[in-house]
């Protein structure tokens, strides 16, 4: 049989062999002759045929895995040599028992080969059975990088065909895909949804001529009865200003109801908002929507400048909100509060499998997947998280860009790295609308703390300068 036992370590590989003598018997019919009259609790036992006992080779065993590899070595090679008689059959049961405490007591692998065993004629084994590693490396541990290589091809294949057939299941049901606000994010999201399925766009402005030019179709919001009712949409896409983002969930809820009326409270579509602050939409949605409504959270951590290039690495925060008027168990977020909202205590789950839910959740599956095969990071993240990392992330930054922006940096001679990344965050921020930025600040709970932190930071550095310098009482106390 062979056994290995290997566990990676920086510390030098040691090879632990154990050698169990083979004591050859001899028969003595003479001794036993003369022995035979002698009472049977005289009779001395014959000696064992091993030179140790089962027993003894086990504890054996026990000393050297349990006294010798905790000291921080690496076994390479661990080995066994000893002879099998019909006394000792039991000897591969017990070392299985052996290794399977080892490997379980110290997290190691173990693999196992059974060697082929000679026989005689009357079916005795006569074999002397060795256990070894299964590995072709050395004690340096040659040879297994290879091998390691060899295991990662395979596995690069493997994924490479799971995502051909990922994306042919994708593209064999394209998803209808209806946007609200087919602004400059809207045609930013369009362009990359094109590939994967049917696109209409809608909005205040004309966008027919730049619809066209991608392949998708263009309606004016004021033909957003038809949008909703007669367009068969799979999904909707609210990419709208968190400032109008109300009002236009509000305008949705007619045709919404209609379409209810006219094909079926099945027929509704997956209802996604793209909003950069999530639990303001999240309730919205919630309170508003009917409740045949699919409902899912999402935030691309991105935009038509930090993307220009592409989604590739791009971070993509999403929470799957409701399906089948249940809404999915929500993890507990940043400010410890796992209850649901909107006026529902019906939670999804594992159980909860039903052909709707499985439509359902197939239809939601498609959709993430169109950001996962342009490269996005994806992230599943709660509502109440996500404001929670925002206000000390995206709206920080936006913060400080607006109000270096307000200064009237300019670019210099003798500009340095720094102050080239400080006006490259002038432009980025002070691109975007105010209106983003004051939905930032008005509709995230966590921003106003920022804005706390940021001015007690502020004057304490200049505090601390006036201090040094000798100044009081100019920028607070000085203290």
């Amino acid at each position: 049989a062979n056994h290995g036992l290997t566990r990676p370590s920086l510390t030098p590989p040691i090879t632990i062999i154990v050698i169990v003598p083979y004591q050859a018997k001899a028969k003595e019919p003479h001794c036993e002759n003369k022995r035979s009259h002698l009472p049977q609790k005289f009779k001395r036992k014959r000696p064992n045929t091993c030179g140790m006992t089962s027993n003894g080779l086990l504890i054996s065993s026990l000393i050297v895995l349990f006294l010798v590899l905790p000291k921080g070595h690496q076994c390479d090679s661990f080995a066994f040599s000893f002879p099998v008689n019909n006394n000792n059959k039991d000897w591969h049961s017990r070392l299985r028992s052996l290794s399977s405490c080892r490997s379980n007591h110290g997290r190691r692998r173990h693999h196992h080969r059974l060697l082929s065993s000679s026989h005689d004629d009357d079916g005795e084994d006569k074999s002397i059975p060795t256990i070894i590693t299964n590995t072709n490396t050395n004690a340096n541990g040659a040879g297994q990088l290879e091998q390691l290589k060899a295991e990662e091809a395979k596995l690069s294949s493997l994924l490479a065909s799971v995502r051909s057939q990922k994306l042919a299941v994708l593209r064999s049901r394209p998803l209808n895909i209806g946007i609200v606000g087919f602004g400059r994010f809207g045609l930013f999201i369009a362009r990359s949804f094109i590939k994967y399925g049917n696109v209409i766009g809608t909005s205040r402005s004309d966008y027919s001529d730049v619809a066209t030019e991608m392949g998708a179709r263009f309606m004016k919001l004021d033909e957003l009865e038809r949008f909703v009712v007669e367009e068969d949409l799979d999904v909707i896409v609210l990419a709208v200003s968190i400032v109008s983002f109300e009002s236009t969930v509000k305008d949705l809820i007619p045709h919404l109801r209609k379409r209810i009326q006219l094909k079926g409270p099945n027929s509704l579509p997956l209802v996604v908002d793209v909003a950069s602050v999530k639990e303001h939409p999240r309730n919205i949605l919630l309170e508003h929507l009917p409740v045949e409504c699919d409902i899912l959270a999402t935030h691309p951590m991105f935009g038509p400048d930090s993307a220009r290039n592409g989604w590739q690495g791009q971070a993509f925060v999403y929470e799957k909100t409701r399906i089948n008027k249940k809404l999915f168990k929500k993890e507990v977020g940043a400010d410890g509060d796992g209850d649901g909202e909107g006026g529902s205590s019906s939670f999804f789950d594992d159980k909860d499998i039903c052909e709707a839910n499985v439509e359902g959740m197939d239809r939601m599956e498609r959709f993430l997947s169109i950001w996962e095969e342009e490269g996005c990071n994806m992230i599943p993240l709660s509502c109440e998280e996500h404001d929670a990392y925002s206000a000390d992330s995206q709206f920080i930054t936006h913060l400080v860009g607006r109000i270096l922006g307000a200064q009237g940096l300019r670019p210099t001679p003798i500009d340095t790295k720094g102050f080239q990344s400080v006006l490259k965050l002038i432009e980025n921020t002070n691109a975007d609308s105010f209106d983003l930025f004051f939905g930032l600040y008005k509709y995230n709970r966590n921003s106003g703390y920022t804005i706390g932190r940021l001015r007690v930071a502020l004057e304490g550095v200049v505090g601390e300068l006036l201090q040094r310098d000798g100044v009081m009482g100019v920028f607070g106390d000085g203290n």
